[in-house]
């Protein structure tokens, strides 16, 4: 079997900006500006459970971590030769034609419900998009 050349550089500031991108959105979009009422009643929680000084400084800090981990996997996939196109194009694959989907057969074993799907999903398509687009546009 021929080896496929892997031409893979990191840009480390377009990859912190994509974390950082996801990071802001998450904020918006679980926010009551957006989603966050909603969501919190799918998910049976009342937002001073969530607002947990001690808890919500680690949930914070792993989710950028996380964040950072995903951003840096995404940078792998376009790859060196990336452009906005197809960074859009791996971003929005990525976000829901594998992570949106992968969370939808989940659901559905889960049996929870189809709002708090679109609200999960249609953050993580979002999200996968933006990063792939700031990943493939800055070189």
């Amino acid at each position: 079997m021929p080896s496929m050349p892997v031409d893979v550089s990191f840009n480390y500031l377009a990859i912190l900006a994509a974390t950082v991108s996801t990071f802001l959105l998450g904020g918006l979009w679980y926010s009551p500006v957006m989603f966050g009422r909603a969501w919190m009643k799918e998910i049976g929680v009342n937002p001073e459970a969530l607002g947990e000084k001690e808890k919500l400084g680690l949930i914070m800090g792993v989710s950028f971590v996380l964040e950072l981990i995903m951003a840096f996997n995404l940078a792998a996939f376009i790859g060196a030769k990336g452009t906005l196109a197809f960074g859009v194009f791996a971003g929005a694959a990525a976000g829901f034609g594998w992570v949106a989907l992968a969370m939808g057969v989940t659901y559905l074993f889960e049996r929870k419900s189809l709002r708090l799907f679109f609200i999960n999903a249609g953050y993580h398509a979002v999200a996968f998009t933006i990063m792939g687009a700031i990943l493939g546009a800055w070189h």
